[in-house]
């Protein structure tokens, strides 16, 4: 069988061309129309945040109460597998995966910027103040914790329970099938796996374009090239290209290696600021951040501006629900990939836990120590963001000027960036990929080469359209529909969970193909509950 051939046997006749039409139609508007991108996706983010805000948030609630509930409940002993099946990775491995999957280029780009823009522009309190920074973590917790990570839990689970437990294809629309059984191969199941796409897609380039305009900041810091859109779309086809690369040799050792190089580079800037900084000061901060956010928990969670905050909310509180919930498809489908065999209850603790307490260790050492800076006047953060016209990506660079050897720390971080966008890219293409193959887990490389160029022309356009805005923008637009998604995912589990309580399996998938149509290659035939066909999935 040649490449064209085994390209279009394993891709789905629906979702990879509607979702690859859609996306190119897309860049090609948004490079020919940037104005007029820029005023619409300016205009559909302003009327979903003022009208549709609060489904994000009582999504969010929707979510974590459900987790609650599974932890304190029987089902948290049902294992994702058969009931004999045990963990493939021990704790510290499996901590140590999560701990890679909250790491990030949104860690790095607003580890210093976000904590300095609640402290100086706080929106309950007085800015400037000690009461200003206190809330600053606060919030800044309330955005990077269990809210976020309970979106991933959601997703994760669900295609760890039906993929490892029941042995259905591991893609978005198998979380239909205790709802609507067969007909997830229909339209339906069609539609949630094109958003699902849509969401990856959008999700993966507004990560992108941060990390890019992030970095063009940072050669700006040590080499003074300027900033502007021409440079950063230069860089995204430099660095999209490195992806493409990546995915055509397929050097899964040496990306991995890469990786695990990167996620130490980042853990020694991360302990590098902690001692050059005002080492006692942090300590404390992230004990007495982390009780304030524990203390506050219920309050900002069903925070949604009915008195006070409404614009907070907006740019912010909205923007990174429905940015979570776009990235949910890719980081939940390799959360449930290194899964197989755990407890829920293990499952869910450990996803909910371990990333946030990491991500508030982060923020504690950039962020407080931001504040520290700027109230100290030792580096003023957010005049450097307000005379470039609040650009965030200046932040983190102008905190390492006040640290010694700014200029080796600014190379570290460029480069923890470009690896984190690479990695990022070959990864959201695969899952894409994946989706767009009918839940193939060993998708053609072809199509992950387009999904992958594909992610660097989205992030062009959105920076082109109007920068971070646009990115935001495209966040929220792709996030809201993927929300209704997630609480349908919900109400699966449920499902499938109760069919098991009441000794009742959930039926076997027909032995028929995904997709329709002469010359499809066919998925395999679903086997009963506690088969070991897929053992090898997390290898």
């Amino acid at each position: 069988m040649s490449a064209l051939e085994r390209v279009r046997s394993h891709i789905h006749p629906v979702v990879a061309p509607v979702s690859a039409a859609v996306i190119i139609a897309f860049v090609i508007y948004g490079a020919i129309f940037s104005d007029q991108a820029e005023q619409v996706l300016g205009d559909t983010r302003v009327w979903i945040t003022e009208t549709l805000g609060w489904l994000f948030i009582s999504g969010v609630v929707i979510f974590l109460v459900f987790l609650l509930y599974l932890v304190l409940s029987r089902y948290g002993r049902v294992r994702l597998g058969p009931d004999d099946s045990r963990p493939h990775y021990s704790y510290l491995t499996w901590f140590a995966m999560l701990f890679s999957a909250g790491m990030g280029i949104g860690l790095v780009f607003w580890g210093v910027a976000e904590p300095i823009f609640h402290f100086v522009d706080a929106p309950r309190v007085e800015g400037g103040t000690s009461a200003a920074a206190r809330e600053a973590m606060m919030l800044t917790f309330h955005h990077w914790g269990l809210g976020a990570w309970s979106v991933y839990a959601v997703v994760g689970l669900s295609l760890a329970y039906f993929g490892y437990r029941h042995d259905l294809p591991m893609t978005i629309r198998t979380a239909l099938y205790p709802l609507i059984g067969n007909r997830i191969n229909g339209w339906q199941g069609n539609l949630v796996d094109i958003l699902a796409i849509f969401g990856t897609m959008f999700g993966i380039a507004t990560s992108l374009g941060l990390g890019v305009s992030q970095i063009n900041a940072g050669l700006n810091s040590a080499f003074d090239v300027p900033i502007g859109e021409g440079v950063q779309v230069l860089l995204i086809a430099v660095i999209t290209l490195a992806a493409t690369i990546s995915v055509v040799t397929g050097i899964d050792k040496g990306i991995r290696r890469l990786s695990e190089v990167n996620i130490s580079l980042a853990g020694i800037l991360l302990l590098f600021a902690a001692i050059a900084g005002p080492t006692v000061l942090l300590l404390s901060a992230y004990v007495e951040n982390v009780g304030n956010y524990v203390y506050n928990f219920v309050e900002l969670l069903a925070w949604s501006g009915a008195y006070e905050g409404e614009g907070f909310l907006s740019a912010w509180t909205i923007f990174y629900w429905a940015w979570w919930i776009s990235w949910a498809p890719f980081v939940g489908t390799f959360i449930a990939r290194i899964s197989r065999g755990r407890t829920i209850r293990e499952f869910i603790l450990g996803v909910l836990l371990v990333p946030s307490l990491v991500s508030f260790l982060w923020f504690t050492v950039m962020g407080n120590g931001g504040i520290h800076f700027q109230a100290e006047g030792t580096v003023d953060i957010y005049g450097a963001m307000e005379d470039a016209g609040f650009d965030e990506s200046l932040a983190m660079f102008s905190y390492l000027e006040g640290l010694p050897f700014p200029f080796l720390t600014t190379l570290v971080t460029i480069f923890v960036i470009t690896v984190f966008f690479v990695t990022s890219s070959d990864s959201g293409s695969y899952v894409i990929d994946m989706i767009a193959s009918g839940g193939d887990l060993n998708p053609p490389v072809g199509m992950r080469i387009f999904w992958a160029v594909s992610e660097g022309a989205v992030a062009a356009v959105l920076l082109l359209a109007g920068g971070l805005a646009a990115l935001q923008a495209g966040a929220i637009i792709t996030g809201l529909p993927f929300t209704i998604v997630l609480v349908i995912m919900v109400v699966g589990i449920l499902k499938g969970l109760r069919s098991e309580r009441d000794g009742v399996s959930i039926h076997d998938v027909p032995a028929q193909p995904l997709v329709e149509g002469e010359g499809e290659a066919e998925v395999r035939t679903q086997q009963p509950a506690g088969s070991t066909s897929r053992d090898d999935a997390t290898s």
